[in-house]
């Protein structure tokens, strides 16, 4: 019998928001600082699935200079009304005190892979907006509430009229539930079944005792009831199971008639431990007792494998290995970080054959980075690329990165000696902003091509080096890959900050005297390996 293997969305994939339109299934995930914003995925059997859009894609939707890490866009909302496809958004600009900024849009299209209208400002008043479109024709916004008063902060669940013709909020902010007794109440969607209102949530937060809870009412505007079982969906019972930190979820109803539910999990290293591919999707069958919502496997705890759904397999092409960067597009894989990838900084077209990065700021910097990066999907990656660079000083890098944010992060470069009259290899870490450096490993001053390589195998990682693609040699010392992880960067070792992302990898270039020294990149090649 055909199953789906969770998760379903690899890699750094939180808040799924899913639609279904005809035999069409779409979900939305969280990007946060990740430029373009918003990664749209497409499936026509809930197993198979294919990146097709990421819809936030120009400076007037989506503005993130100097955006904290892990802020930017949080829990987008997904639905479909009428031939519109809508997108709700949030732009978190700040986390750091009581306070925290966070506007709410909203963006629509009739094609959910062309270009998406300019944003309607909603509100800031909360994150993790959604939008119901009630069956008598109103449409309404959710958001959690956020409470600055006396640390309080989740404050709740509310809900207002959206006016279609007036693109904006209208009318009077009800406040429909503060949750339930797990607290930490927020990712709110709404839904209307039979008699009933349904309201899902994600509470718990979006750790270990992550979890989705259900609750409904015959008045939108409650009160609600809380399922007698809840939560639908949670780990945190079972410390063993391989697919941890379970919730923030949708649900959708196939064309079929039956129910699935969508959320966030995490595949810890260890029991409890780091989980350097972050968050990601999975699925579950749902099914109805006494019109509240089960999983269908009988227990709340996910499952690796689920049946698959009465629907025909649809498989994708799997995207190559290697990307030779010859074409006149950048893969749809790669993102850049709080800013668009443009002419200025990335060009394919300034050295045919090649990927041109011009430098600019640091590993460090919140704003003007020149970095292209996808997300490590798997525990055993090899990833390699073919660079030629020549740097002038100790301000120019370029090289190969295994990164999880500003502050965290191993980076295998080519830069200069001090005089600018060698070439060397180098290694470098930060563990929560503490820099450690491998300098000068590698004299590479005779080679105009160099070849970098790294292999990530769970918590560890080792960097590589040639100077004819075929013969590597071991780059300094075996690193710690495990402090590219959201519980690393969150647990008591490091200051905090918000850490909802994922390991990436990618290539950059700095020039952190003039930003404008470039870097030429031949090919980027990622391979997902057996364990």
């Amino acid at each position: 019998m055909s199953t789906i293997q969770n998760p379903i969305l690899t890699g750094f994939n939180p808040d799924p928001s899913i639609c279904r339109v005809g035999d069409d299934y779409y979900i939305a995930t969280s990007t946060f600082e990740w430029f373009p914003g918003v990664q749209i995925h497409h499936s026509r059997d809930l197993k198979n699935w294919k990146l097709i859009a990421r819809p936030l894609n120009r400076i007037s939707q989506l503005d993130m200079r100097g955006n904290p890490d892990s802020c930017g866009v949080w829990a987008p909302c997904l639905s479909y009304d009428k031939g519109t496809f809508y997108l709700v958004y949030s732009n978190v600009r700040s986390f750091d005190g009581v306070w925290k900024d966070t506007p709410n849009y909203l963006v629509t299209t009739n094609d959910i892979t062309g270009d998406w209208s300019e944003p309607i400002y909603l509100s800031s008043r909360g994150f993790d907006g959604s939008l119901f479109h009630d069956t008598n024709g109103k449409k309404w916004f959710l958001n959690m509430l956020v409470d600055h008063r006396n640390g309080r902060f989740f404050g709740g669940i509310e809900m207002q009229a959206y006016d279609a013709e007036q693109k904006k909020l209208v009318g009077e902010v009800h406040y429909l539930t503060p949750g339930t007794a797990l607290g930490l109440s927020e990712g709110p969607h709404l839904y209307q079944k039979d008699e009933f209102y349904y309201i899902v949530l994600a509470e718990g937060g979006t750790e270990y005792g992550h979890a989705m809870t259900v609750g409904r009412s015959k008045d939108i505007f409650g009160p609600y009831e809380f399922h007698p079982n809840n939560p639908l969906v949670s780990a945190a019972s079972d410390k063993t199971n391989p697919l941890q930190k379970s919730g923030h979820g949708d649900l959708v109803q196939t064309q079929k008639g039956d129910w699935y539910a969508v959320f966030l999990v995490g595949r810890p290293l260890t029991v409890h431990g780091n989980c350097t591919l972050g968050r990601e999707t999975a699925i579950e069958e749902v099914v109805w007792r006494d019109d509240w919502p089960y999983l269908k496997g009988g227990s709340r705890v996910p499952r690796q494998e689920i049946p698959l759904p009465d629907l025909p397999e649809f498989p994708f092409e799997k995207s190559p290995e290697r990307v030779d960067f010859d074409s006149s597009e950048i893969p749809i894989d790669f993102q850049s970080l709080r800013v668009p990838i443009s002419g200025e900084w990335c060009s394919l077209s300034h050295r045919k054959g090649y990927l041109r990065l011009y430098g600019r700021e640091s590993l460090n910097s919140l704003h003007y980075q020149s970095l292209l990066a996808r997300r490590v999907q798997a525990f055993h990656v090899q990833v390699s690329t073919c660079i030629e660079f020549r740097p002038e000083n100790i301000h120019h890098m370029a090289g190969l990165v295994f990164y999880y944010n500003a502050g965290h992060y191993h980076y295998a470069c080519i830069t200069a000696n001090i005089e600018g009259t060698k070439k060397y290899l180098c290694v470098i870490s930060s563990d929560n902003f503490k820099m450690s450096f491998q300098e000068e490993l590698e004299d590479t001053t005779a080679y105009e091509a160099v070849y970098l390589r790294g292999v990530m195998n769970r918590n560890r990682l080792q960097f590589y080096w040639s100077a004819d693609g075929n013969n590597f040699k071991e780059l300094g010392e075996e690193l710690d890959a495990s402090i590219l992880s959201d519980d690393y960067v969150r647990d008591g070792r490091s200051r905090y900050r918000p850490a909802f992302t994922g390991s990436f990898v990618g290539i950059c270039c700095q020039d952190l005297a003039m930003h404008n020294h470039h870097a030429d990149f031949k090919w980027f090649e990622y391979k997902e390996l057996d364990g």
